[in-house]
């Protein structure tokens, strides 16, 4: 029987409904909605592009938001400035930084000088940190928590589950094997070092994927019945009956969105698996949107 699909865009919808109570607290403390400022140093096309979906999500929402827009020339010491500036800005509840920087710039301490309070992508030490001490953090990651979300939608019991994180960056597979930990999972966190990642992956009854390699995990590396979520995001040729690329009416290549997991083949074994496009991302989105929300209650409280 084909895996049950877990249908990111319905829980997207109802953390998104979730947030309003917490929007109109804010508005009533501080007299204006939270408000989130995005900063982009340079024209880099893909992250305009998120930047217009952050603004639409939270325009949608009824949360603020700001791009506040550097040229690609900007030295390090201007952008710290501000970051810096965007800090002790009141106003300002949430700050994100558009990946990539400027080639040259250390991203990692640029993030660094946000605040926590404000780190709404939960990437700072500070608020990766809570994790590991079992702290109520509420700043997150945003696709980590989103994974961690969709795993809980999909019905999945956490506590005592043999669990396999593909993936360990500080964003995505460290923070989310804390989270599954934190809830009492057995968690294996694979890698590009793990030398029979099948062996792994087959145990799994919670499988999450999130290498950044298109079509890495097939139907014979689930266990039958298992809960798959596909994190990966990855644009490949589609190809005809012979293997070819598929060119459009340009002349050019015909792309198409993937994730890390071979969906056709691991949908005849798993249980549950998320789609591509469709599962982790609007999920994501919605973590986003309520880090911000957080973040600005929090800093109404005082």
């Amino acid at each position: 029987m084909p895996a049950r699909l877990i249908d990111g865009n319905a829980l997207a919808d109802r953390l998104r409904a979730e947030l309003a109570p917490g929007i109109a607290a804010v508005q009533a403390a501080r007299g204006a909605p939270p408000r989130l400022a995005a900063l982009l140093v340079g024209d880099n096309a893909g992250a305009r592009v998120y930047a217009r979906s952050q603004a639409k999500s939270c325009a949608e929402a009824g949360i603020a938001y700001d791009l506040v827009e550097m040229p690609g020339d900007s030295s390090a010491d201007a952008v710290a400035a501000r970051i810096d500036a965007l800090a002790a800005d009141a106003s300002v509840h949430g700050i994100l930084l558009q990946m990539p920087l400027p080639e040259g710039m250390n991203a990692r301490d640029m993030a660094e000088r946000i605040p926590p309070a404000k780190d709404v992508e939960g990437i700072t030490a500070a608020n990766l940190g809570k994790l590991l001490f079992y702290e109520g953090a509420d700043l997150v990651p945003c696709t980590a928590a989103a994974a961690f979300e969709l795993i809980r939608f999909a019905g999945c019991e956490i506590k005592g589950a043999e669990c396999v994180v593909v993936g360990h960056s500080p964003i995505v597979g460290k923070p989310l094997v804390c989270l599954i930990t934190n809830a009492l999972g057995t968690c294996t966190c694979c890698h590009i070092g793990t030398r029979d990642l099948k062996a792994h992956t087959t145990r799994a009854e919670i499988l999450v994927v999130a290498a950044g390699k298109a079509g890495l995990v097939t139907g014979e590396h689930i266990r039958p019945g298992a809960t798959v979520i596909d994190v990966g995001i990855n644009r490949v040729p589609v190809l005809d009956e012979k293997g070819e690329p598929v060119l459009n009416e340009k002349g050019k290549k015909k792309m198409q969105t993937v994730g890390d997991v071979d969906f056709a083949s691991a949908a005849e074994v798993a249980g549950a698996i998320t789609p591509v496009p469709g599962g982790v991302g609007p999920v994501t989105v919605a973590m986003l949107l309520r880090n911000t929300v957080r973040a600005a209650q929090a800093q109404a409280r005082g």
